[in-house]
């Protein structure tokens, strides 16, 4: 007779999304990402790596907050995208600052 469960298809769930989402937005290893969402979750990296190829031989859709089923690669892709803009962002507040100042200064003269 197989042992109980001891932890129930959400935490599991969960569990690999933040897996997935730490690979996502840090990259790295993936034995430091199942590392470290072991340690918050306090779960066994192993157990982990089960949750984790288990998902992936099912085909798991990673699933969000709406309830709404998005591919992956659609995330990863959305990801990027953010990423690229936030950088974009920044820049345009460094120049932003900067012609501000080349202003204020300009009219002191």
């Amino acid at each position: 007779m197989p042992a109980p469960r001891k932890y129930d298809a959400e935490t599991q769930e969960r569990a690999v999304r933040m897996y997935r989402d730490r690979i996502a937005e840090h990259g790295g290893s993936k034995t430091a990402a199942r590392r470290h969402v072991g340690e918050l979750l306090d779960i066994a990296p192993a157990t982990l790596r089960n949750w984790i190829e288990a998902a992936d031989r099912a085909g798991t859709p990673t699933v969000l907050m709406s309830g709404e089923a998005v591919d992956a690669d659609e995330v990863r892709r959305l990801r990027k995208e953010n990423a690229e803009l936030r950088r974009a962002n920044e820049i345009l507040k460094t120049a932003s600052a900067f012609f501000a100042a080349a202003e204020v200064d300009r009219r002191l003269r």
